[in-house]
Formats: C-alpha cells, sequence, structure tokens
C-alpha cells in the first residue's frame, strides 16, 4: 500500500527506483483506531435505525390521565388515523391517586394538539401485538396545548378487557339480572288472571306476549310516522343533523368535563327510578290509564300538526327582526351609557335617595287614607243626599208676603247676597275694603239677649216692630248625634217652618220703653223680655246709634286703643 511506503531517494541503486520499508518502520493511522470508529459508526446507525431519536434531545410532549395503564407499554406508538406520530415515554401514578399519566411524545407531523382532543388506548392487530394510544388533535377553533400540558382523564378511554367484564357481573350483580330474566319472562308469559283486573277488554285473557304480537297490527301505521320523524330529524337544509351531532357533542363534552355534576345526575336519576319502583301498582294504574288518553293525545297532535305551518310561516316572517337583533342591540349601547350617567351618584341615585324620606311620609298618608277615604266618602254622600238637595229647595212665603218671595233656589238666595256683598264692598282706602252702611236710629229699641257670637247683649232701635224670625227659635240647641252618619238624614222641609217671635229678643215701647204687643219679643211671644238700652247720658257724646255702629265696625278699636279714642272723643266734646 502507497500508505506504508516511502519515495526512494535519489541514488538509490535500486532498478525501479524504489525500496521497500519494514513493518516496524512503517508510519500511518493505527488498525485499532480505524476499528473503533467504524464500531462507532455503526453501532450510531444500528441505534438511530431502531430508535429514531437523536440522543440528548427532546420534542414535544404531552401528558395523558387515564383510569388504567395496564395494557400500554413504553415505547408504545401513538397514532392519529392510523398514522404514527409518536410514542409513550413514561407511565406513572398521577398524583396518589388510582389513576395512571402517561406521558407521550409527539413528532411535528401530530401538531397542533387542541385542549379538547381524546385520546383512547386500542388494541393493535395480533400480529403487531400490546396497544397503541389513538389520538384525536381536536378541534382547529379550541386554544392549542403546550408542551407539557395535560389532558384530562374525562378526555380519555381505555378498553374493556374481558376480566373488568367479569369484574362488572359480581353475584349481586348476577342474581339482579337473573331476577329481571325471571320478571320478564313472567310479564310475557304469565298467568293473565292476575293482570287483568282494570286492563282493557282487548287485552283481558292475553298474556304480555300475545299483547305484544297485538301491537303488531298497528306496526305500519305507527312505523310509517317513526319514519316521518327520523326524516325530520334530518332538517331541511345540508349538514342540519351533522350540526346537531356536533351540538350534542358539545353537550356531552360538557357533562364530562363536569364530572361531579354528572355523578350527582346519576345519583338522583338512581333515586328517581327507586321511587318509581315503590310506586309500582301506580305506576301500572298509569299505564293502563294510557290507553283512555292516548286518543286524545292523538287529537291534540293532530291539531299541533295542523298548526306547524303557521308556526313555519312566522318563524320565516321573524327572521328578518332576528338579523336586525344584533344591529338593534350595538344601536342601543349609546342609550345604555347614557342611562348609566342618568343613573350616576349624582344624577338620578342622588335624587332617588333624597326622595326616600319623602316616599316613606307618602307611604304614611297613603297608609292613612285608608281610613280618610272612608269618611271621605261620608261626607260626599252627605253633600249629595242632603245638603245639595236642600239647597235646591225654593223657599215660598205664605200669603201677604208673595213679593219677598224670590222663585229661585234657596242656595241662589245665598249666592246672591254674596254678590250684593261684593259690591257693597268695592270701596277701599290704604287699610283695604270696607263697607259704607247708613243705619237709620228709630224708637223702637231691640236687645238679641246672650250670643255665640257676640258673647254679650246685642242691641238696635229699628224704625218698626219686627215681625218674627224664620224658622223659629227653638229656645235649646238641637241634638249633636256624631254616631248618625249624616246622609241618613231626611232632607229638611224648609217651607213648613214656623214664624215666630225674634229668637230672645225684645223690643222697647214706642218712644224708648216697654215691649211690643205681640211678635215684638215681649211677653206675648212667650220669650223673655230684655232690660231696656239705657239712654245715653247728656254730654257724653255717645248715642244708640253710634254705639250700634261701632259694633258693626270690623275695624274698631279695642282694649287699650278703644279706651285711648274714647279719651279723645271726652276731650273734643269738652272744646
Amino acid at each position: 500500500m502507497a500508505i506504508f511506503r516511502k519515495r526512494s531517494r535519489e541514488g538509490d541503486g535500486d532498478g525501479d527506483g524504489e525500496r521497500r520499508i519494514p513493518r516496524k518502520d512503517r508510519r500511518g493511522a493505527s488498525a485499532v483506531v480505524v476499528g473503533l470508529i467504524a464500531v462507532a459508526l455503526v453501532s450510531m446507525g444500528t441505534y438511530l435505525g431502531f430508535t429514531k431519536d437523536i440522543p440528548f434531545t427532546k420534542g414535544y410532549r404531552v401528558n395523558a390521565v387515564f383510569e388504567s395503564a395496564t395494557s400500554i407499554r413504553p415505547n408504545s406508538p401513538v397514532r392519529i388515523a392510523g398514522v404514527n406520530v409518536g410514542k409513550v415515554k413514561k407511565i406513572s401514578r398521577y398524583q396518589d391517586t388510582d389513576l395512571a399519566m402517561v406521558e407521550m411524545e409527539i413528532t411535528k407531523q401530530g401538531l397542533p394538539i387542541h385542549k379538547d382532543a381524546t385520546m383512547k388506548i386500542r388494541p393493535r392487530i395480533f400480529l403487531e401485538g400490546n396497544f397503541f394510544v389513538d389520538l384525536s388533535p381536536g378541534t382547529p377553533s379550541s386554544p392549542s396545548l403546550d408542551d407539557g400540558d395535560t389532558i384530562r382523564v374525562t378526555q380519555t378511554s381505555t378498553p374493556v378487557q374481558f376480566y373488568d367484564l367479569l369484574t362488572a357481573l359480581q353475584s349481586d350483580t348476577r342474581e339482579d339480572l337473573q331476577v329481571l330474566l325471571e320478571e320478564y319472562g313472567r310479564a310475557l308469559d304469565g298467568d293473565p288472571r292476575e293482570s287483568d283486573k282494570g286492563a282493557s277488554r282487548m287485552t283481558r285473557g292475553e298474556t304480555g306476549a300475545e299483547s305484544l304480537n297485538d301491537t303488531l297490527d298497528d306496526a305500519p301505521e305507527a312505523l310509517r310516522g317513526v319514519a316521518i320523524v327520523n326524516e325530520a330529524f334530518l332538517g331541511e337544509d345540508p349538514h342540519d343533523l351533522s350540526r346537531a351531532i356536533a351540538g350534542l357533542q358539545k353537550v356531552t363534552a360538557a357533562l364530562g368535563r363536569n364530572e361531579r355534576v354528572l355523578q350527582d345526575w346519576v345519583s338522583n336519576f338512581n333515586k328517581t327510578l327507586s321511587i318509581f319502583a315503590d310506586e309500582n301498582e301506580n305506576v301500572a294504574a298509569t299505564l293502563r290509564g294510557l290507553q283512555e288518553t292516548i286518543p286524545i293525545a292523538d287529537r291534540t297532535l293532530a291539531a299541533l300538526n295542523r298548526s306547524f305551518p303557521s308556526v313555519r310561516a312566522f318563524s320565516r316572517e321573524i327572521l328578518p327582526g332576528v338579523r336586525e337583533t344584533p344591529a338593534t342591540i350595538e344601536a342601543s349601547f349609546p342609550w345604555v351609557r347614557q342611562m348609566r350617567g342618568l343613573l350616576r351618584q349624582d344624577e338620578l341615585r342622588g335624587l332617588a335617595q333624597e326622595l326616600a324620606p319623602a316616599s316613606e311620609d307618602l307611604a304614611q298618608a297613603t297608609d292613612a287614607a285608608i281610613s280618610l277615604f272612608p269618611q271621605q266618602n261620608l261626607f260626599a254622600r252627605c253633600l249629595t243626599e242632603v245638603v245639595l238637595p236642600t239647597g235646591d229647595i225654593v223657599i215660598r212665603e205664605p200669603e201677604g208676603r208673595k213679593p219677598f218671595e224670590t222663585g229661585v233656589e234657596n242656595y241662589k238666595e245665598f249666592w246672591y247676597t254674596m254678590v250684593a256683598l261684593a259690591g257693597e264692598s268695592q270701596n277701599f282706602d290704604g287699610n283695604g275694603q270696607y263697607v259704607r252702611f247708613q243705619p237709620g236710629g228709630g224708637t223702637r229699641t231691640i236687645s238679641t239677649g246672650s250670643t255665640n257670637i257676640g258673647g254679650g247683649q246685642q242691641f238696635a232701635n229699628p224704625a218698626a216692630t219686627p215681625l218674627g224670625t224664620r224658622p223659629i227659635f227653638p229656645g235649646k240647641r238641637p241634638p249633636y248625634r256624631p254616631d248618625v252618619a249624616c246622609h241618613t238624614n231626611t232632607i229638611p222641609d224648609i217651607n213648613s217652618a214656623a214664624v215666630g217671635g225674634p229668637d230672645g229678643g225684645s223690643s222697647g215701647p214706642q218712644g224708648g220703653g216697654g215691649n211690643p204687643p205681640n211678635g215684638g219679643g215681649g211677653s206675648g211671644s212667650g220669650l223673655p223680655a230684655l232690660p231696656g238700652l239705657p239712654l245715653p247720658r247728656s254730654g257724653g257724646g255717645e248715642s244708640v246709634a253710634n254705639e250700634l255702629v261701632s259694633r258693626l265696625n270690623p275695624f274698631r278699636a279695642t282694649g287699650k286703643s278703644a279706651k285711648r279714642a274714647k279719651a279723645r272723643s271726652a276731650r273734643k266734646a269738652r272744646r
């Protein structure tokens, strides 16, 4: 070989120009080194060929929690749709529970993996042996899992082994299954006389199997309805059924994620079935009563079916409004923002707080009005049934006094008086309005006696004797009965009122003394005579007319002011 040869030096006597070098003097690579390098290269190729992994590197890994991992081993393949995309790296116990944690390494071919991904341990074919992990990467709309994330146990499943089937069929379960089969056999082929009581005439004397055979007579019509229902489940547009299945998958996935809720539902469902089992006689009676209910239900469903075209038309008509709903909601946002500002503390909220005390007072007033309104009702009835009808009566004068009769309702006479008084009080000065009276003094002197208005006696000297009073003075106050409702009183007969002398008054004789003959308040009237008014003192400057005017003057001075006025009047008189 050339590497063990050395070019001959010039001047050697060999004919070929070369000289053979002894083995001990040769130089170059050692055979041992070359052999080790060859072994290393072969070992690395073999490792890469079998493991298909570069050492000292780590790819994308994901964890999954399974109920059991007895059927899976490290290096078991991970497949998506039958294509290997990774392998199992490690199996361990999950957080001190009875669950297993399986760590898998996924190649780029199997990425991405989403959070709603599912994993199932499936058996491999007979020639392959063992099991593999079937991975469903999830939907693209779901977020992706990061390196090292864990798929929950509710998203994984394990295959059912034969020993699982044997474990499920324990002695008590087998006994329950035997009881179920025996009772089902009795229901199909038992003595019909035990269940004929209360049964329909169509099923009396028949076993359960015979009655089931009778139902086949109605099977074509029933199956035709089932076919219509199944066809309706397909939907009217493409992918209606697929969308329904996808929605059902979301529901079941949500139930799977909320495992505790699902457990509670199963427990409650078990309790519900136990209640039905305890009430088996009532349930049987209910089922027997269905034979009368089903015809009614058929008619009801037929009527409902006839209403579906209208409902369908309504649904089509409402679709434009439903499509406009998002835009309507979007347009309402400015209004919502304005309402939020209006409901701030410095706006309506504060106003409501300030009105809270008034609301409490209003509530109390409303509560008090419950007792006020009945009294208001009694008052209104008193006005409408007694007072107002009394005011509508026309006062008739007796013969000889017809010229004084007005011929109108008496309430109008009252307002005629008010109008006249308003006309008389049109004059005013710096102190306000006033009424000018010009009383004329007469020779007749009368006295009212004690009154409820002025407190003392009132005096006057009219020019003629008073004819009397209508109605006559009763001599005592009428009884006051607060326990009797006003509207229950009868309407008074005003025209039947008697005429009598002046109410407790008297008149003096002609020229300033004595009593009138009749109707003047003297002995002839049956009323007590009043003392005559004392004659004015000479030089006193006072008279009966002045005294009367003074008493009728609403602006007269009282108390000390009256004394000072009298003193001024006396000084003027002396001058």
